[in-house]
């Protein structure tokens, strides 16, 4: 991996989003930045409720991120952002360009167990299901690689270091 890019740990809520996020930032030795930091309040309160963002919700959200990343262009930085749709990807890329995604990728039923286990979370297990109706996968011209979360996350960590490393890693 180019020295100075910005890593995003995408996929839906439960994949370990932050654990591998924080895991990969240390491993890189650079800064991580949890995306629900970014969100406002009436965000956090929606989605606390069980409604899902609408697009409308995320757009501030994705500049605050994207604002982010651009300041962590050539310093190098891993963020962790659900970043579902490609049209959301696009809006963080038009503010940080060269972002690579690492997409952790789950069976519904493991994400679902995960979720009903975490505590202290405003992401009820009720909106798993519009998270995976809202994913779309990465496109084969969009720079990142997907990763199963099935393994324990040192093991994830692990794989999407050697991926970022290769000469071409995540092109």
């Amino acid at each position: 991996m180019e020295s100075g890019r910005v890593v995003v740990v995408m996929g839906v809520t439960g994949t370990g989003k932050s654990t591998v996020g924080e895991l990969i930032a240390a491993g890189l030795a650079v800064p991580y930045a949890e995306a629900d930091d970014f969100h406002p309040q009436a965000n956090v309160e929606k989605m606390r409720s069980g409604t899902p963002l609408d697009d409308e919700d995320r757009r501030p959200w994705l500049d605050a991120i994207g604002r982010w990343a651009k300041e962590r262009t050539g310093l190098g930085g891993v963020v962790s952002c659900s970043a579902l749709k490609r049209a959301y990807r696009d809006r963080l890329r038009a503010a940080a360009p060269g972002l690579v995604f690492v997409h952790l990728h789950g069976s519904r039923a493991l994400i679902t167990e995960r979720q009903s286990a975490r505590k202290g979370h405003f992401m009820p297990s009720s909106l798993i299901d519009s998270q995976f109706a809202t994913l779309e996968p990465l496109a084969p011209d969009e720079r990142g690689f997907v990763v199963d979360v099935t393994p324990e996350p040192p093991v994830i960590v692990e794989q999407v270091l050697r991926e970022l490393r290769e000469p071409n890693g995540a092109e």
